[in-house]
């Protein structure tokens, strides 16, 4: 199956959601790294991307919302801690981790029953997720334990399967996004990156120290 690589303008995206739609695999630019994105819902769509990927199934995989409002469909709780984070930090790279609601696949959370969510700073993952009126996926595009993909070039080489790669030119994000578990008490900083735990610190507060 031949890969196809469209630019990153109207037709493109809109060709993207006609993939998302009909259960295929698309890789799309993201704040940080190239993403892989599919429909959250659909279990086989989620399965070829672990075999793309060469993922493990007991890895999360975290989604990418278009709005805000999405979010209360996906989890079951918002501690007010999580809401600090999200007014200070979205649309950003920050992806907080939330406990699952129950129509959220367990292939996406490794049936650990918590989800990793981001509202993307870039606007492209944004629309996607916007014209789709679904989440998507937002794991990175490489082969499990590889770099993230900067390139169009290195991710056809390295990813097989994929239908419909959106070419936003080389990616160049020193750091992926940051991640943080809101189910914990205090918070816990899951992966550090771009948003930083000084940052972080100075949102929440010292209470959650």
């Amino acid at each position: 199956m031949k890969t196809e690589v469209l630019k990153v303008n109207e037709e493109g995206i809109r060709k993207a959601v006609e993939v998302i739609e009909k259960g295929g695999i698309i890789v799309y630019p993201t704040e940080t790294f190239y993403g892989i994105g599919a429909d959250p819902r659909n279990e086989e769509a989620i399965e070829r991307i672990f075999q793309i990927k060469g993922r493990k199934r007991d890895m999360p995989i975290l989604l990418i919302i278009g709005k805000r409002d999405m979010l209360y469909d996906l989890v079951k709780e918002i501690p007010d801690v999580g809401n600090k984070l999200m007014n200070r930090f979205w649309p950003g790279p920050l992806t907080i981790i939330f406990q699952a609601n129950e129509n959220v696949s367990p292939l996406l959370h490794a049936g650990k029953g918590k989800i990793g969510i981001r509202l993307s700073g870039n606007p492209i993952s944004r629309k996607l997720s916007e014209l789709s009126k679904i989440p998507i996926t937002g794991t990175s595009a490489n082969r499990s334990g590889r770099p993230p993909c900067r390139t169009v070039e290195e991710i056809l080489s390295e990813l097989r399967g994929v239908d419909l790669v959106l070419d936003s030119g080389r990616i160049d994000s020193r750091l992926p996004s940051t991640v943080i578990d809101v189910t914990e008490d205090p918070p816990k900083i899951i992966r550090e990156g771009i948003v930083s735990k000084e940052e972080i610190m100075d949102c929440i507060g010292e209470e959650y120290a």
